[in-house]
């Protein structure tokens, strides 16, 4: 057995990791001269230590034991306690979002409405299994409109970047059907099974959380970087040839009996083309909205706003231009220059398309317009900064289930997809997807 794992964002250096850990031969291609992927810390000129993918992770005991197996466990640095609570906009202005299903009832954010409708979910029966039922229908038919406007919205925006209209509650939240035909109330069930109690841990890394992809690549016996498969083809053996351009030009990579797909689902569709054309059209159908995060830093005498929270997230409802802001000043506030704050504002999204494609100077203008609006703020930012990510979060839509049945038929032929788009998007998934993909692949040697 020898695998080609082909890209080397956290799922394709998990995976290699694993595998080699295993003793199973393998060959790391990533196209970026840096690993990583998705996962990108920015030290500026200016004092700010910014991330332009996940601004923080959730520690799973997946994370935590890689943590550990990499000696990075000294590094993790903790949320600040104040990052606990989370706001929503509401009414044009910020409001503590309710954080655990009783809470929902005590808190005054939502109607006396939406609370009896929370209450009547207890006696509502379990309708039959839709497999292509949206998160916002799901919602919707449970616990009413508020509850879709006010927190599903909102929520799904700032995970997803994405739209609970067309977002499948089967491919984002599968445990909440789960939980409704067991017990017959989503809200029983949460209580029942303990799915709903108490948050993770909430960490970064002290250089960044691009430090653990560092660290995996840096201790991979295979890894190439700068190295891109610019096509794939099979040999009267059934193995896989590898085209690659690297810094010596074109060559070869022959002999691999399994290919590992660690790439977005529209890179990966141009690979897969020439010998597997409807998987490479399921794949490339796979919607990726555009995003911007626009980066924007005060003097905290300037900003009325507390900012005793880990941030807040604008529903749809309300007619904002972004889709919300982290309060990074305020989770890590190491990471700003002292006396100042720091927001981490993201514009676009399957909501906010047509903003995330504004040029840079008005992105930045109206983000600061809606911020000094919202928070109080006197006077211009004392510094403003941007990442662009033209193609960011998969979404679990209608179009995703087509990329997972091509993704299941490909392993026939010893393909395995190991990406964000294949089993969840955040970080935790992709490290407990890729070992346990290691797990199978060590198991056939």
């Amino acid at each position: 057995m020898k695998i080609a794992i082909i890209g080397g964002g956290i799922s394709g250096l998990t995976l290699a990791w694993y595998l080699q850990k295993s003793g199973v031969a393998y060959d790391l291609f990533e196209a970026d001269t840096r690993p990583g992927g998705n996962l990108r810390s920015w030290a500026t000129p200016e004092g700010f230590l910014l991330e332009t993918g996940p601004n923080s992770l959730q520690l799973s005991p997946e994370l935590e034991e890689l943590l550990a197996d990499l000696g990075l466990t000294d590094q993790i640095q903790e949320a600040a306690a104040v990052s606990q609570q989370r706001y929503v906009l509401r009414d044009g202005r910020y409001q503590i979002m309710p954080g655990s299903p009783p809470s929902l009832l005590t808190n005054g954010f939502f109607s006396l409405k939406a609370k009896w409708q929370l209450l009547k979910e207890f006696r509502q029966p379990a309708a039959p299994i839709d497999k292509n039922e949206t998160v916002a229908h799901f919602f919707r038919r449970r616990f009413g409109s508020e509850i879709v406007d006010y927190a599903v919205n909102p929520f799904m925006a700032g995970i997803y970047a994405g739209d609970p209209e067309q977002l499948l509650i089967n491919k984002t939240f599968k445990q909440l059907p789960a939980l409704e035909q067991q017990y017959g109330s989503v809200l029983r069930g949460l209580m029942k099974s303990g799915k709903g109690a108490g948050r993770r841990r909430i960490i970064t890394l002290k250089n960044g959380v691009q430090t653990i992809t560092d660290t995996l690549a840096a201790r991979l016996s295979s890894y190439q970087s700068g190295t891109t498969v610019t096509a794939i083809s099979r040999a009267a053996d059934d193995t896989y040839q590898l085209e690659l351009k690297g810094p010596q030009g074109l060559e070869a990579a022959p002999g691999y009996t399994h290919l590992a797909l660690a790439l977005p689902a529209y890179a990966a569709a141009p690979l897969l083309e020439p010998l597997f054309p409807k998987a490479a059209a399921a794949l490339a159908a796979v919607y990726y909205p555009p995003m911007t995060a626009v980066y924007s830093a005060y003097d905290r005498a300037a900003v009325a706003h507390p900012l005793n929270g880990f941030g807040a997230l604008h529903p749809k409802v309300e007619g904002t231009y972004a889709a919300g802001s982290v309060w990074t000043s305020s989770i890590y506030p190491n990471r700003v220059p002292a006396g100042q704050v720091l927001f981490t504002t993201f514009v676009g999204g399957a909501q906010y398309e047509d903003a995330a494609r504004q040029p840079e100077e008005a992105q930045k203008a109206a983000v600061h317009a809606e911020l000094s609006k919202f928070y109080g703020i006197t006077g211009a930012p004392r510094w403003q900064g941007r990442y662009v990510w033209p193609r960011s979060i998969p979404q679990f839509d209608a179009r995703i289930v087509d990329a997972h049945r091509a993704a299941d038929a490909l392993e026939a032929d010893h393909i395995v997809a190991v990406a964000n788009w294949r089993v969840g998007v955040s970080v935790p998934d992709c490290i407990r997807q890729a070992r346990m993909r290691a797990g199978l692949l060590a198991a056939e040697k």
